[in-house]
């Protein structure tokens, strides 16, 4: 399992691949943080959805995390992409069978891949919650918020609250875009279904009927991210809820997909 980490590792480190990524990350990472504090006086709202976060919020323990647990939903997607690409891509170039046969246990070779494709996913969580603070700490003078409790006792307790609810959420993307690669055998194919539904699908089903959106898993894994609460137009989905459903969802696609790798054959 460890030499298939090791060997996926390899591939994940491609400049075009690892810089692009990260390059994306540093830029919504920036921007979400920024917008927090540059919008704070703005009618149309500061936060995603035309939500406003108010001096007094930002000013609490929570407050320099608050720009790193709003772009965690956007971390996913990106996780999303990676995840379902790397797995599909096997299929498309048709290496699969090649690594079949230096290592002829299926799930092992799945397994490597996931924690060689987690490690990557927690180097840009821990790049992004570096960015969204420091972004946070430049830009709260300017926007008069004050910054004496944000690296208290219960400051540092919410960096590290925050840090693991966005790992579980951008694991749990990713997984379901290992899914989809998976289950599509076709990157492009993979990546468009999971950016549509997410982006598109669950907003419009989520705007017809607001309930819904307390059972969709796009909603459950953002819900985490920031810790339950509002995330849209309904009241809000609770953290325990999120964390139970999206789970459900993520172990459902994992046990399916899995199963047919195993199963199936290796051609696309």
């Amino acid at each position: 399992m460890w030499n298939v980490a090791f060997a996926e590792l390899r591939k994940l480190r491609r400049p075009t691949l690892f810089f692009g990524t990260m390059g994306a990350v540093v830029f919504f990472s920036a921007l979400f943080s920024s917008l927090l504090f540059l919008l704070i006086d703005s009618p149309q709202g500061n936060s995603d959805r035309g939500r406003t976060v108010g001096r007094e919020v930002l000013g609490l323990a929570t407050g320099g995390v608050q720009g790193f647990s709003n772009v965690g939903g956007f971390l996913g997607i990106i996780a999303l992409c990676v995840f379902a690409a790397q797995t599909a891509q096997e299929y498309t170039y048709g290496t699969l069978r090649n690594l079949l046969v230096r290592q002829p246990g299926r799930l092992r070779i799945l397994l490597g891949k996931f924690v060689a494709m987690k490690l990557f996913a927690l180097l840009m969580i821990v790049l992004s919650a570096i960015v969204s603070i420091g972004a946070s700490v430049i830009l709260a003078p300017g926007a008069e918020v004050s910054t004496d409790l944000w690296f208290g006792a219960d400051g540092r307790h919410a960096i590290f609250t925050t840090f693991i609810n966005v790992t579980i959420s951008v694991i749990g993307f990713g997984t379901i875009g290992m899914v989809l690669g998976l289950l599509l055998r076709s990157p492009i194919s993979a990546i468009s279904f999971g950016v549509l539904w997410l982006l598109i699908v669950e907003n419009l089903l989520i705007a017809v009927k607001n309930s819904w959106e307390k059972w969709l898993p796009g909603a459950q894994l953002n819900a985490i991210a920031t810790g339950g609460g509002p995330t849209g137009r309904s009241e809000g989905i609770e953290f325990s809820q999120a964390l139970l459903v999206g789970g459900i969802y993520v172990a459902i696609g994992a046990t399916v997909a899995s199963f047919l790798f195993v199963r199936r054959d290796v051609a696309n």
